[in-house]
């Protein structure tokens, strides 16, 4: 039988032992697209209705095509630990495990893809 008080039983990080990391993660994350959001609409608004070689030539600088990315990584590292939040909090069983699975390949893959069309714009 142990005899531990109600203070040392109590200490470390909670029961998941990761709400603090997490709730950081998304707080950085979230400052991060209180920025970048307001930067990628007015660089995007500005070729909005241009010709396709207009938007290539203005993607092909470096200032856009860096808040484009930038806009897109942030945003689906977001997603990723929002949803995953979402799933194990409303999910349970085997489904659980199999959803948080397909959403983190889902945001991974989705990133990639913008990033490759990202940079084969600009390059």
């Amino acid at each position: 039988m142990a005899y531990l008080t109600d203070r040392k039983r109590a200490t470390g990080m909670g029961s998941a032992k990761t709400g603090t990391a997490h709730h950081w993660s998304m707080t950085v994350s979230s400052v991060g697209l209180l920025v970048l959001v307001p930067l990628f609409i007015f660089t995007f608004g500005r070729v909005l209705g241009s010709s396709y070689e207009e938007v290539l030539a203005y993607y092909s600088r470096p200032f856009p095509a860096i808040v484009a990315a930038l806009t897109l990584v942030v945003g689906m590292m977001h997603f990723k630990n929002g949803v995953r939040v979402l799933i194990e909090d409303y999910v349970h069983g085997a489904a659980r495990e199999v959803l948080i699975i397909a959403m983190i390949c889902l945001s991974y893959a989705a990133a990639a893809t913008g990033l490759f069309a990202i940079a084969k714009i600009a390059l």
